[in-house]
């Protein structure tokens, strides 16, 4: 197994950046989601306002978020955002863990994404492996991944939401998608998962699973059901 890409995502439910390499931290990938969507009320994911799903955010020289080309924190990525997710709202920068929905590493495997045969961004990974034995990442639970000079957690199977039913370019739904999660996964594919042992990652190094006793300090976030804990 290897390492196929590496994902970054900015602005917390936009669309994400691919990178070449990566030192992770005990923090996950530097630079993943330092900025969210809120309102009055809270946090706005793509789970409510799917077009936040379509909008692009990469990361410029400077390490600054950047929405559609724009500082986060400038008029025209307000606009931007107003204009995917509603009038009232706006942009927040915040590196608590609770930003993480459950752990701060999402991992997924070519052969996972081959069986549900759909666009890997639908599933937003940090990392996607490649040459990965059918129905393997079902057994990986509890166990590590080696990759690079890091070790990475793998705590559990990714139960999905709606997120996965909307196309990242032209922001159509498909439920079509969420179904077959359902019936070929059980609802669940890809691996919520932490950082164990910091250290840099690199498109194309090896891969592979090990023992490990290790647990996370700290899981879950915003999302509905899986409140803040440590």
């Amino acid at each position: 197994m290897h390492v196929a890409s590496i994902w970054r995502y900015p602005v917390k439910s936009l669309a994400g950046e691919r990178l070449p390499t990566a030192v992770l931290t005990r923090d996950g990938v530097p630079g993943d989601r330092l900025v969210h969507v809120r309102n009055d009320h809270g946090p706005l994911t793509g789970r409510s306002r799917h077009g936040l799903l379509t909008l692009r955010a990469i990361t410029s020289a400077a390490g600054v978020p950047l929405v559609g080309g724009a500082r986060w924190d400038s008029a025209a990525a307000a606009d931007a955002i107003c204009r995917h997710a509603g009038p009232d709202a706006r942009l927040a920068a915040f590196d608590g863990s609770e930003r993480f929905d459950v752990l701060n590493l999402l991992v997924a495997t070519d052969s996972a994404i081959a069986e549900l045969g759909t666009d890997v961004r639908r599933l937003r990974p940090n990392i996607l492996l490649a040459d990965v034995p059918a129905g393997a990442e079902r057994g990986w639970e509890g166990k590590a991944l080696r990759v690079g000079e890091a070790l990475i957690g793998l705590y559990t199977l990714r139960q999905r939401c709606v997120v996965t039913t909307i196309d990242p370019d032209t922001g159509e739904q498909d439920v079509g998608v969420l179904l077959r999660i359902r019936d070929r996964f059980g609802t669940r594919i890809a691996l919520d998962s932490w950082v164990i042992d910091p250290g840099r990652i690199t498109v194309g190094d090896i891969a592979t699973i090990e023992p490990t006793s290790a647990e996370p300090a700290h899981v879950g976030g915003w999302i509905v059901g899986a409140p803040s804990r440590g």
